[in-house]
């Protein structure tokens, strides 16, 4: 039987990069691009410049370009270089967790927005993995995930909510099966722009990392692009600007909710990486606007909660199901938009 994760731990190619990004200044003088970036990257050859150029890693206002191209003003230059291997190691460190369940096989923690759930490129100290090392020894780690110890599913840093872990290797791949066979339950509620036409609905679309900014992923009509994804959605609060949505994975790709919910044209309230963080419905006047500013200040991230979890426990067989409540910032950000329709 596979029980390849491979629905939760997509490959996450950012963490092998190191990123760079150059605004041209507008009294540049033109000038190859290789030997403009050996001159402004530090420890860059111009041999090493020339491979990440031929490998496609980088790009000239949003293509990728030759190492003979000359820059003119105000060109927007974006590099990806290979990074050497870092030490893989999950160093213990004391931070608090909000279990929901514990036993001797796995536990539940509602993670706090902010949080990110491993080490990963720019985020080395303070994550999730860092805090389960130092309250649980001799966590499982799988195969070709090292630095991830007793994670089988993970969710963004900004995003708040439900995480099982495991605590021994049969539990690990057990639950790994689950996630692989789509019989995990997982519910979100999200605050959208806007109102969909209908009730609910299922976003079916290929996702893969964008070619013009890596960080963020697009959908794709076929399968000849990306992994193929669906989320189902219903709506559980109309607020004329926005809404709240329920979302419910049936695989669990990068990004997934953020870029479905962009494509279908209701964007996650304050998700700058999708466009959210922008009046995305409603008037211009000045009242709205600072109102808005106003949410943006009280959630500074995207409007995303892994409410519910629910599954099989590997070991007892045991239906088990948890849920965590809104987080105090989402929360407060809809109520003030419950006021603020209510009393308009």
């Amino acid at each position: 039987m596979n029980t390849k994760p491979e629905d939760d731990f997509d490959e996450d190619e950012i963490e092998l990069f190191e990123h760079h990004r150059i605004l041209v200044d507008k009294g540049q003088s033109s000038v190859r691009i290789d030997k403009f970036l050996t001159e402004k990257l530090a420890n860059a050859s111009r041999n090493r410049i020339q491979l990440a150029i031929d490998a496609g890693s980088v790009q000239v206002n949003g293509l990728p370009t030759k190492a003979n191209y000359k820059i003119k003003p105000q060109d927007d230059i974006r590099i990806l270089l290979e990074k050497p291997p870092r030490d893989t190691e999950v160093y213990p460190e004391n931070i608090p967790l909000d279990i929901l369940y514990e036993d001797k096989y796995l536990l539940v923690v509602n993670k706090p927005p902010g949080m990110v759930v491993h080490p990963a490129h720019g985020n080395w100290a303070g994550t999730l993995a860092n805090a389960l090392v130092y309250h649980f020894q001799d966590l499982p780690e799988m195969k070709g995930n090292t630095g991830r110890p007793g994670l089988v599913h993970r969710i963004d840093k900004d995003t708040s909510g439900l995480l099982v872990i495991a605590k021994e290797e049969e539990t690990m791949t057990k639950l790994a099966s689950q996630f692989f066979h789509h019989t995990i339950e997982r519910t979100y509620q999200a605050l959208v722009w806007g109102e969909p036409e209908e009730e609910s609905g299922t976003i079916t679309g290929h996702i893969g990392r964008s070619a013009k900014d890596r960080k963020v992923m697009d959908i794709f009509p076929d399968a000849s692009q990306g992994k193929h994804a669906v989320t189902h959605w219903k709506v559980l609060k109309r607020l004329r600007y926005v809404s709240l949505v329920q979302c419910n994975l049936e695989t669990g790709r990068t990004h997934q909710i953020r870029a479905h919910m962009k494509y279908f044209g209701h964007p996650l309230f304050n998700d700058a990486m999708y466009g959210g963080d922008k009046i995305r419905k409603g008037t211009q006047f000045a009242k709205y606007k600072m109102f808005v500013q106003n949410c943006f200040d009280l959630m500074p991230r995207q409007a995303l909660h892994a409410m519910s979890l629910g599954f099989v426990h590997p070991m007892t067989k045991e239906k088990l199901y948890f849920e965590a409540s809104l987080p105090e910032d989402f929360r407060s950000v809809l109520e003030k938009w419950e006021t603020y329709v209510n009393f308009e």
